[in-house]
């Protein structure tokens, strides 16, 4: 008997994602070739990693909920998006098993993570550390959770980085920073700026966020040239990424300029924002402008932002995407 659910209602969708720690969606229709051709594989691991209550694997006909298919702004199909305590965390378009694979190890990484947690998730209380919602070098505001999980990968844009060591994907990663679990790294899991100081950062988000609290980690490096980011200047609801002319001439939503004391042992400085100034944010220039030394080069190991999630993404014509859509 298949372990994937079949959506019949609106209601039944919402009580999915309340009572579903991790729910993976797979909007289809009926007469898409390409949504038959995955359908298989998406079995499978349906088959293989649902579990009640913490994982459900689920199906929606966009041709029967439209109102579902229209609330989550579906555009083409298929579409797998990916839900954690009900906010949507990742997205896939088009029958590739690749990048449908991508996601489960994504999944199986979260599962993990939900597993070994103990107490309740992403608690508001909890200081920095390990949790089902990954790790961070600061504690959580009363009232608001980690939505570094919003940010779209793969349309971000990072700017002056030095490519032997990490990129946008290892600055939103969930891991603890390689350089604070003791013993030989194999990879160099931070980001270093490349010829100067300056760094420069797009992040679009999957949903609209509010943004309460930054939290930057720069672990101090052995090398007295790399230094931690000192002048940091945040730009919202920017269309693409700024260059860096016009980030150190345009005022920015707003300026902040770190010292020694900001830093805590876990090397993470945690950044009130202000808030009235970060409602309904779909994306974020984060621009590093200057190091707190005489060094070259700037280093940023995590970021995490720290807020509340909003609404869904753009809307688009529903149409059909063969086995080689993105």
């Amino acid at each position: 008997m298949s372990s994937t659910i079949n959506i019949e209602s609106s209601e039944q969708f919402r009580t999915l994602l309340k009572s579903s720690k991790i729910v993976i969606v797979d909007f289809y229709a009926d007469w898409c070739g390409p949504c038959k051709a995955i359908a298989p594989l998406y079995e499978q691991l349906s088959a293989q990693i649902s579990k009640p209550g913490v994982v459900a694997f689920v199906k929606v006909n966009t041709e029967t909920q439209k109102e579902i298919a229209s609330a989550y702004r579906v555009s083409s199909i298929p579409t797998f998006m990916m839900f954690r305590d009900g906010n949507k965390i990742d997205e896939v378009k088009g029958a590739d098993p690749r990048k449908l694979q991508s996601i489960v190890e994504k999944l199986t990484s979260e599962i993990q993570s939900v597993s070994g947690g103990s107490g309740a998730a992403g608690s508001s209380s909890s200081a920095g550390g390990n949790s089902a919602l990954g790790w961070r070098g600061a504690g959580l505001p009363r009232g608001y959770s980690d939505v570094t999980d919003q940010v779209e990968i793969q349309k971000s844009e990072l700017l002056n980085y030095d490519e032997d060591f990490g990129a946008v994907r290892t600055l939103v990663d969930a891991s603890k920073p390689g350089s604070l679990s003791g013993g030989k790294m194999a990879e160099k899991d931070w980001v270093v700026s490349d010829t100067d100081e300056q760094l420069l950062l797009f992040t679009p988000f999957m949903s609209m966020v509010k943004l309460h609290t930054l939290q930057i980690t720069s672990i101090k490096d052995e090398d007295e040239d790399v230094m931690r980011p000192k002048v940091v200047k945040l730009f919202t609801n920017r269309p693409h990424n700024l260059g860096f002319e016009d980030a150190e001439g345009e005022a920015p939503t707003q300026l902040i300029e770190l010292s020694e004391k900001d830093w805590n042992s876990d090397g993470t400085a945690n950044i009130p924002l202000r808030f009235v100034k970060f409602q309904n944010i779909n994306s974020l220039v984060f621009f590093v402008e200057s190091g707190d030394g005489e060094g070259e080069k700037t280093r940023i190991d995590r970021i995490r932002l720290i807020g509340e999630t909003g609404g869904g993404g753009s809307t688009g014509k529903l149409e059909k995407i063969g086995d080689d859509g993105a």
